[in-house]
């Protein structure tokens, strides 16, 4: 059976092969970093807590450190990169194509035809792993249709993580400190005082201050899949729809969406809104974010309305 370990495993490899690159070019900073992210994919299920923990220390000292940095490895020139463009034009859009089409496609036939009673995926982690088969396969087209030179993948992979740096894995460690928040009973503590806070029978109120504490946590956090478990816990399971017995499906997917509103909002969604200027060297770091308010604000007005109107006045 295939599992979700070897996803682990092969980001692991990619991990693994991007330290070994910046050894060879002495970058010891780069190499420490991927290194150890590295071996977290390949071992971290096998590490205790401790030992986990004090890996995820080591990285933040070498990013706060100012370990990592951006590389410039010999791959093709820019003026090679355009005339490559010019001359194949959008067909360069097929390779990043195929994994998409893999996960969706390879995840129904998988579901849908008797290849789901041979049990060969790790049971409701069939899209996951079949998005990794994807990228497998996109990287194999890619190299014999364009025929790169062999270290080709790796070094350009190198150049932009690079270039994103310590905010490529923010998003998982953003992830990790929200199961930490929801384990530690921050959510039953915001519970407790916004249903002080909120008058008894006030429904609208109280979704008002759901979706801005998804908002708000989700700007701290960076991430809206680590500010739910804390607003599920606190205001939308015991008030929303056990006290005032709402749509659980509407409140939990449009909750979810105040969340991302956040994520609009803020730089600690990096891969969202800091990578984004980086790759593309805005002088203005928050650029993108700025540009993102006007949208934010009123999606977050119209993610109320929806949970009020589909979660209590359609539902009830």
């Amino acid at each position: 059976m295939i599992t979700y370990e070897w996803l682990y495993w092969l980001a692991g490899a990619f991990f693994a092969a991007w330290a070994l690159l910046s050894l060879s070019d002495r970058r010891i900073g780069n190499a420490a970093f991927w290194g150890l992210l590295s071996a977290s994919f390949f071992f971290g299920s096998h590490l205790s807590d401790l030992a986990n923990g004090a890996l995820v220390l080591a990285l933040v000292a070498i990013a706060g450190l100012g370990g990592l940095k951006r590389s410039d490895p010999p791959t093709t020139s820019p003026a090679e990169r355009e005339t490559l463009s010019v001359r194949l034009g959008n067909r360069l859009f097929v390779p990043a194509l195929i994994v998409p089409v893999t996960a969706v496609a390879g995840t129904l036939l998988y579901n849908y035809t008797p290849l789901a009673e041979t049990g060969l995926f790790e049971p409701r982690r069939e899209t996951l792993i079949l998005f990794g088969v994807g990228v497998l396969i996109a990287l194999v087209a890619a190299m014999a249709w364009l025929r790169p030179p062999a270290l080709a993948p790796a070094e350009e992979g190198r150049r932009l993580i690079d270039s994103i740096g310590w905010a490529a894995i923010l998003p998982q460690m953003l992830a990790a400190l929200g199961a930490v928040f929801a384990l530690a009973g921050v959510g039953e503590i915001i519970g407790g005082a916004a249903g002080n806070a909120i008058p008894e029978g006030s429904v609208f109120l109280t979704i008002v201050v759901f979706a801005l504490g998804m908002a708000l946590f989700t700007m701290i956090m960076g991430n809206a899949f680590a500010a739910f478990p804390v607003m599920a816990a606190a205001i939308g399971i015991p008030l929303l729809v056990e006290t005032y017995g709402g749509n659980p499906a509407v409140i939990g997917a449009v909750g979810m969406l105040a969340g991302f509103c956040g994520t609009l909002l803020t730089p600690m969604a990096a891969n969202f809104n800091i990578v984004p200027a980086a790759l593309l060297e805005l002088k203005d770091q928050n650029g993108v974010i700025r540009q993102q308010v006007g949208t934010a604000i009123p999606l977050w007005v119209c993610n109320i309305v929806i949970i009020y109107v589909g979660a209590f006045l359609l539902w009830n």
